[in-house]
């Protein structure tokens, strides 16, 4: 026997340890697997994790609010909901709102928070157009007549640019800084634009709250202009808002705003149980509004139903395909597989021709006698139209998998069964049928989860008692433009499924699935 601790490790034909030449070679190996999968990974991060990862951000985004009105969120802070706020709060609305306008963000707000509160979209928008005719150019005019340097961009720059103006008046530097903005958005120089009239109209403000800021800051300008301010004509913001609407002054108003000033909130989640949050706290929806719920019990059931329906109409199917001769059971296949070459609307209208009281089915049944004409069945726009016509639509998916699993069965062990004196019936159940249990488990997965997220069909079929949750998604992302309570419903769903799955496994086993 040969001591390799004497003649040293193993080397390769090149010369180098075998053991290193191996391990390079299955690095090499690894990198040349990636890099063949790695477009179906790129794909399945672009096309599936991407999408899942925006819906759950976008289920608890609520940046808007902070960003279209980040002084008035400051403002609010200290407010208790108890009564309509004060001047303060007003003029920080003023503020926002006349930059808002200026990007066309109030219209956006406004949508937002009528999801929380109807009547608030109409409210920012006809204050929108309104706030730019407030009566607040009398500040601008009463600080020009003080001083004409006051009209000059230049006196604004200056000011500006110093660090401790900005310190000394953080609501008219916080205004120009927003005028600003406006200003560069429109490829313009704000040094050669007045600023606009909530600029002045911050400047009166901290003025008249701190006289000596003047002096402080050593400015002669300022000075003069906090010595004169006692004597100008104020305007009252907070009833500038009221003639325009008198919603201002509701309290439920402001307590929305507030409540949803934070940047990620769990709104758009209690909405989607039928719950709403409020300053007071989390409440449920009032009882007219209370529909998510319902619609989610509505999906589980009718999704069970439909999974339920397709096992008992697809078993038989493929138990009689597995067993006839490969012939004949290519030709029946044949049937099984032509509606995927149909299209699903063309398939879906055919059911509303043949269910509706004067289709096909209830003439039929009047025909015979077994229905009288005056009371034909009413099996469309409800929840048996939508069974009905999803079991058609997805009973393939059923027949498929139990197919290819029971012609993996010999039938060598029925007969050995019945050889040893089992009923028809015995050999098919303790026998036959634990065998075909995978290709059930595969199919009733497939059938569920393409059930449970159907719209198509339970929208034209469905009428009011058959729809499913994923209608309420499609509308919500199509029609009403409510992307985050679509996404809470729809992350509620998918964590439904999982659970689903979850328990799945540890009743039946994910290892016992089979497509054959």
């Amino acid at each position: 026997m040969t001591d390799t601790s004497e003649t040293g490790p193993v080397l390769a034909a090149d010369g180098t340890p075998l053991k290193r030449s191996l391990q390079r070679a299955l690095r090499a190996q690894k990198i040349r697997a990636l890099a063949l999968i790695a477009p179906l990974l790129l794909f399945v991060l672009l096309t599936f994790i991407a999408p899942i990862a925006d819906m759950l951000f976008r289920s608890v985004e609520n940046e808007i609010v902070s960003e279209t009105l980040p002084r008035t969120v400051i403002a609010l802070q200290d407010y208790s909901g108890e009564e309509t706020p004060g001047e303060d709060v007003f003029a920080a609305l003023y503020t926002d709102l006349a930059i808002a306008t200026e990007f066309k963000t109030h219209t956006r707000l406004g949508s937002r928070l009528n999801y929380e509160q109807t009547g608030i979209s109409s409210l920012f928008r006809k204050t929108g157009r309104r706030v730019k005719r407030f009566a607040t150019d009398a500040y601008t005019d009463q600080f020009v007549a003080l001083d004409a340097a006051w009209e000059n961009p230049a006196t604004w720059v200056a000011l500006m640019a110093e660090q401790d103006a900005r310190s000394a008046l953080p609501e008219t530097a916080s205004a120009y800084a927003g005028w600003t903005s406006i200003v560069l958005d429109d490829n313009d120089d704000p040094a050669t634009e007045q600023p606009a009239d909530f600029v002045y109209t911050a400047l009166y403000r901290e003025l008249a709250a701190n006289p000596d800021v003047g002096a402080v800051l050593e400015n002669p300008l300022l000075t003069t202009a906090a010595a004169a301010v006692p004597d100008f004509e104020t305007v009252d913001i907070r009833a500038q808002f009221l003639d325009v609407e008198e919603d201002w002054a509701d309290t439920d108003v402001w307590k929305t705003i507030k409540a949803f000033s934070p940047n990620y909130t769990p709104g758009y989640f209690l909405a989607a149980v039928d719950l709403q949050q409020t300053v007071d706290g989390v409440q449920q929806q009032p009882e007219d509004q209370r529909v998510y719920m319902m619609l989610f019990k509505r999906t589980m059931f009718m999704s069970l139903a439909i999974m339920a329906s397709c096992v008992l109409l697809g078993y038989p199917i493929a138990f009689l395909l597995a067993n006839l001769s490969l012939r004949t059971s290519n030709l029946l296949m044949i049937l099984v597989l032509l509606p995927f070459w149909t299209s699903l609307l063309v398939r879906t209208s055919a059911w509303k021709v043949l269910l509706q009281q004067q289709g096909v089915i209830n003439d039929i049944l009047v025909w015979i006698g077994l229905v009288d004409d005056a009371n034909r069945l009413i099996m469309m726009n409800n929840q048996f139209g939508t069974i009905v016509a999803m079991t058609h639509i997805l009973l393939p998916f059923m027949i498929l998998p139990l197919y290819s699993v029971m012609k993996t069965i010999p039938v060598t062990y029925v007969r050995a069964a019945k050889s040893l004196g089992a009923t028809n019936w015995t050999a098919f159940w303790r026998v036959y049928f634990p065998q075909s249990v995978p290709g059930i488990g595969a199919g009733c997965i497939l059938v569920f989860i393409l059930a449970i997220g159907y719209y198509i069909t339970p929208e034209l079929v469905g009428g009011t008692t058959g729809t499913f949750i994923s209608n309420r998604i499609a509308y919500h992302i199509s029609s009403s433009l409510n992307w985050g309570l679509a996404a809470a419903l729809g992350t509620i769903l998918l964590a439904v499924v999982l659970l689903l799955y979850w328990v799945y496994d540890k009743i039946v086993g994910i290892d016992n699935v089979s497509l054959g």
